[in-house]
């Protein structure tokens, strides 16, 4: 089949996700190639959404691949797993060296790891690139994270960064993330901080809702009020919007909603990487957690005609109170930042990355789910020093903790006395209170491994020796062959 090629790029995957950013790089001028496997979608999309556009219609991976100009550039919007790796297979025969095969979905990095080695060893090139933002953002400005094969870069950057959501300055909130699965990877950590983030905001609803006993539009006002100022983001926003929406009835539609979170799966991905590198990521650990016990509708609903909790009931200022919320939740979201940026730092130290930690917080600026005031603080923080060990030793972040330390602390007691379970505050300042403690009792969990499994330890007063104690006089002084810290 001769075809004069014509297509900047090809997007396989029609879902709304994939509509979306077709539409989003035919308003900024690229000529794109529509391809569905079911390819009566193909038809009804450039019948309905695409009419007028220069979107073009393929109707087999044959026909897509002869469409596009050289190097021929595919961008795969479908379902995560198997379907990647069943489409780059459908592909290869039709590609040629050179040619570039880009997976835009929510996938494990270890499996764009593992697919970019694939598809090099094949003479092609790979990126794998998160994509935030939703629906919406996909449509006007997503937050886009592109790595994989660096030499694919400059073939595909002008398109990606057209089609990204710009920040004040007109900077695209996309930006090369690094070799193998790292853009991938920040997409992950970027859903974890995300899950943070949602999970802290509904523990300051349930404080207002519950301690309080404020209404949902009561807490929508509060909520405008507070993306206002240092809390202004996205999630802020729109929780606002959420407590405001009235259902037929005239009362709150957030009050008919079953307690019940639903989860993907990256913020679980997100916490069993940070236990793999050995990163305290506890914020994010107790935000997926949370979700788990929501799940537990039933049985929560029988445990709570049984086991009791106390009564407290709020007696004090509550304009004060909200905003000693409001303080917590903002000092709690500097510790879920933090914890992200350390897995990061430690991510790229195992996988031999070189990311560029203010570059991702611009990423994050605008278009995507986490986007807010807040990350031009990382940037600056990054910018000013690029090997900066933790968010917490810059001195706006010192100083801001320092600020809203004390309300942070008495809201987290209040939801203690009160039986308003905090998860993701309590932890964040539990981090923050172990991370500040030079001398920890791990001195002593040191010498009960030793006591029962002769694991050896290591003295103050004697710094690089490893010890064994034969800590009853029955043992021996064999010890175990490893000492790990």
């Amino acid at each position: 089949m001769n075809i004069e090629p014509t297509a900047d790029i090809g997007v396989m995957g029609l879902a709304v996700m994939g509509q979306n950013l077709i539409l989003n790089m035919n308003d900024h001028g690229f000529v794109v190639a529509a391809y569905n496997r079911t390819t009566s979608k193909v038809d009804d999309f450039i019948n309905n959404e695409a009419k007028g556009t220069q979107v073009v219609g393929a109707y087999s991976i044959e026909e897509l691949a002869s469409m596009l100009k050289r190097p021929r550039r595919v961008m795969l919007m479908i379902k995560a797993g198997d379907a990647i790796d069943d489409a780059i297979e459908e592909l290869l025969p039709h590609l040629e060296k050179g040619d570039i095969i880009i997976d835009g979905g929510n996938t494990l990095f270890t499996d764009t790891i593992r697919r970019e080695k694939y598809v090099t060893s094949k003479g092609l090139l790979y990126i794998g690139t998160g994509v935030s933002g939703g629906e919406e953002g996909a449509r006007r400005g997503p937050s886009i994270m592109p790595g994989g094969s660096p030499e694919a870069w400059p073939h595909v950057k002008d398109i990606f960064q057209s089609i990204a959501a710009k920040v004040d300055d007109g900077s695209p909130c996309c930006e090369w993330v690094g070799e193998g699965g790292a853009g991938h990877y920040v997409k992950m950590v970027h859903n974890g901080i995300e899950y943070g983030d949602m999970q802290l905001i509904g523990e300051a609803y349930q404080l207002m809702r519950d301690y309080l006993g404020m209404s949902a539009g009561e807490m929508s006002d509060i909520f405008a009020e507070w993306n206002k100022g240092e809390l202004d983001s996205y999630l802020i926003e729109i929780t606002k919007d959420i407590l405001a929406f009235k259902d037929e009835d005239g009362q709150a539609l957030v009050d008919k909603i079953l307690d019940v979170a639903g989860q993907k799966g990256t913020g679980k991905w997100t916490v069993v990487n940070s236990a793999e590198l050995g990163q305290p990521v506890t914020l994010i650990s107790e935000a997926v957690y949370a979700r788990c016990v929501s799940s537990f509708k039933d049985q929560r609903v029988n445990a709570s005609k049984i086991l009791i909790g106390p009564s407290t009931k709020f007696s004090g200022d509550k304009a004060e109170f909200i905003e000693q919320i409001r303080q917590a939740l903002y000092a709690s979201k500097m510790i879920s930042y933090t914890q992200g940026y350390m897995l990061m730092r430690a991510a790229a130290e195992e996988y031999g990355w070189n990311l560029n930690y203010g570059g991702i917080a611009l990423m994050w600026r605008g278009g995507c789910i986490i986007r807010s005031r807040f990350l031009s603080k990382i940037k600056d923080a990054f910018d000013q020093d690029k090997d900066l060990a933790n968010l917490l030793l810059d001195p706006f972040f010192t100083s801001a903790i320092e600020q809203n330390q004390q309300s942070w602390r008495s809201v987290i007691a209040s939801a203690v006395q009160s039986g308003i379970p905090v998860p993701a505050m309590s932890s964040a300042l539990s981090f923050f209170d172990g991370y500040r403690t030079a001398s920890l009792p791990a001195n002593l969990l040191q010498a009960q491994r030793d006591y029962f499994g002769a694991h050896t330890y290591e003295r103050i007063d004697k710094p690089g020796e490893v010890f064994h104690t034969n800590w009853t006089g029955r043992g021996g002084t064999t010890s175990s062959s490893s000492y790990n810290v």
